[in-house]
């Protein structure tokens, strides 16, 4: 089937624009002009306004902006299932960074995204914020695919296959950020690991170049219990005092975790318009801590969702994380009016694009934003009768009702197939790699 770009209109049964929250649009299309939503004009008066255009029907289905993957590690879906149910540092240092150490390298990054991108897009989701190894070719294979990406550029004190030291990884991944500066669905981020991972200098260096970049600071925080004890031990600091005193703690930082959070700590990021970026399956998963979503979001912070990597969730099921999201704040807080399912989709649309800077264009179905879409079929079994399409959405849809998904107005899911992926190839380098990750 034809990659669909240019001129045409989409005509769902539902729109869920997003903006404003909880908003429902009923007998209207959207109107794609040269990747871009140009009108949203009601259905009855498509043909007389619009004498010709391309129109593709979508009965049954609800076009929803496409969701951000705000937080994932593309390539470490060859890791899936690895090293499951495991304390976190023991997972870490005694199965993923020795697999890593081994096996990280251009094709192994190259193989992992690939099949990473296939099952993101399936699942409707039309952008990811990537942290790991081999920035330019996770970038390359967004590009390859049409996917719209935030690259990190990663920052670590120690040798890896990417980077030999902290300096080097500052070296390659300011190449990475500049020959990526043309790429119109790739932008950039510093990924500093951890604090316990980056050097002050690191730290210092990593705030002046966001600033005069204009990028985002995607890091791992207070991710588990002891980090706090930790850093007071090695630095004196707790690791936001150490942030807030090398220029870090702000609006560009994209805080990934955050479950060791006191009422003082939950202050201070929404005074210092900090970002949280909320994994709730990781953070299950690892017993890593619950991150306070009805008190930061009662504050004002924007929370977003993401998945974590593979190896840790173990899927990048974006509508699993969304109704995960939703139910873990509502138990934790012990209110079941904390996080509605309107604002759960927020988190995974416009309050994910707001993290990244790019709320202008993605996010939400506007005129004049990219069209960065994803049609969901609603018409099932397990999603009817249809009551409240944006609860359907967020409590009772399973990924495999997405349909049709675009990026910019191109056309990279029909009717459940990808169109710029082979599926059977995808298959073919998963089995080469399960074979060479076989524990010994």
């Amino acid at each position: 089937m034809e990659q669909t770009r240019g001129r045409f209109a989409l005509c769902p049964r539902w729109i869920v624009p997003v903006v404003p929250e909880g908003e429902l649009v009923e007998n209207h299309a959207v109107v794609v002009e040269d990747g871009r939503i140009s009108e949203i004009p009601p259905l009855a008066d498509l043909d007389s306004d619009w004498v010709g255009i391309e129109r593709i029907d979508l009965p049954g289905r609800a076009l929803i902006p496409g969701l951000i993957n705000c937080h994932t590690h593309s390539a470490m879906t060859l890791l899936r299932g690895l090293a499951d149910d495991l304390p976190l540092m023991v997972w870490l240092g005694e199965h993923i960074w020795p697999a890593e150490q081994r096996w990280v390298g251009p094709d192994y990054v190259r193989d992992g995204t690939e099949l990473a991108l296939a099952e993101m897009l399936t699942g409707g989701t039309t952008c990811f914020n990537d942290n790991y190894f081999f920035p330019d070719v996770t970038a390359a294979c967004a590009v390859r695919a049409g996917m719209r990406a935030v690259i990190g550029l990663p920052i670590i004190n120690m040798s890896t296959a990417w980077a030999d030291s902290e300096s080097a990884c500052f070296e390659r991944g300011l190449s990475v950020h500049q020959d990526l500066m043309s790429e119109p669905l790739v932008s950039t981020a510093f990924a500093p690991h951890a604090p316990y991972t980056v050097s002050d200098a690191g730290f210092e260096r990593i705030a002046t170049l966001a600033e005069e970049m204009d990028v985002p600071v995607h890091l791992h925080l207070l991710e588990a219990a002891g980090e706090v004890e930790n850093s007071i031990e090695q630095t004196g600091l707790h690791p936001l005092d150490r942030l807030d005193r090398l220029g870090l703690l702000g609006p560009r930082l994209l805080a990934v975790h955050m479950t060791q959070l006191d009422d003082q700590d939950m202050d201070r990021d929404a005074r210092h318009g900090v970002h949280v970026l909320h994994c709730p399956a990781s953070n299950l998963k690892l017993a890593s801590g619950l991150c306070p979503v009805e008190a930061l979001d009662r504050r004002g912070v924007n929370i977003a969702i993401g998945t974590d990597g593979a190896a840790s969730n173990n899927t990048l099921d974006m509508f699993a994380e969304m109704r995960l999201a939703a139910l873990l704040a509502k138990g934790v807080s012990g209110d079941p009016e904390t996080i509605p399912a309107p604002r759960a989709l927020s988190m995974a649309t416009i309050q994910a694009a707001r993290a990244l800077g790019l709320e202008e264009a993605i996010g939400s179905i506007e005129p004049g934003k990219q069209a960065d879409l994803a049609a969901v079929d609603l018409d099932w079994q397990s999603t009817g009768p249809v009551h409240n399409v944006i609860s359907q959405l967020v409590y009772a849809t399973d990924r495999r009702q997405v349909t049709d998904v675009w990026v910019a107005g191109k056309r990279l899911v029909a009717d459940r197939e990808l169109l710029a992926l082979n599926r059977d190839q995808l298959k073919e380098q998963a089995r080469r790699w399960q074979q060479k990750l076989k524990p010994s």
